[in-house]
This record gives structure tokens, C-alpha cells and sequence, in this order.
């Protein structure tokens, strides 16, 4: 669970650096570090101990969505509502199924 919480923070962080360069008018270099980190994400997502690709990066799109709003209410400083907290609720259990269920 660790590499999905850093694989999150790699990519969020970076597309929102890149956000700021683009959107918001700051320095170039945000831009860069945000592309870096998105490179990072890509790295640190192969560090997964999971043995399906596909079924990792569907997992993950659970745990980056909860982080997403994690990280709008805490930088971005909007107050997640009852809506999204149902829908991340909901994304988590998705999540919990797909890594936690027993196969062969």
C-alpha cells in the first residue's frame, strides 16, 4: 500500500506542478519538476509486488482517486462533500475487492 500512497503522490503532485506552470502563469521550472515527478510515478508503480499489471494500475485508479480528494481539500483547500466522500468510499471498497479477494 505504501508504493500506491507514493505512485499517488508522485503523479498528483506532478500534473499539479505542471497545472501551475500552465494554468496558473508560474515559473517553467515547476513544470519540469512536474514532469519529473510524473516520471517518478511511472518508476515507483513497477516497485508493486502485485503480479498483474492491469490489475495494479486498476487498483491504484482507486487509491488516486481518494488521494485526489485528498489532496483538494488539502491544498487546494475545497472542502470535499458528502458526494465525493460516497464516491471515494465506493472507489475504496472497488479497490479492497480487487487486491483482497481470494484466486487461484
Amino acid at each position: 500500500m505504501i508504493m500506491f500512497l507514493l505512485a499517488g503522490i508522485a503523479e498528483i503532485g506532478g500534473g499539479y506542478l505542471i497545472w501551475l506552470w500552465l494554468r496558473e502563469g508560474k515559473p517553467y521550472y515547476l513544470g519540469i519538476g512536474g514532469a519529473i515527478l510524473l516520471a517518478l510515478y511511472g518508476i515507483v508503480a513497477t516497485f508493486q509486488t502485485f503480479p498483474s499489471f492491469g490489475r495494479v494500475y486498476a487498483a491504484y485508479g482507486g487509491v488516486f482517486i481518494i488521494l485526489s480528494v485528498l489532496w483538494g481539500w488539502g491544498v487546494d483547500r475545497k472542502t470535499p462533500d458528502l458526494y465525493d466522500w460516497v464516491g471515494a468510499s465506493i472507489c475504496l471498497i472497488g479497490v479492497s475487492v480487487m487486491l483482497f479477494s481470494p484466486r487461484q
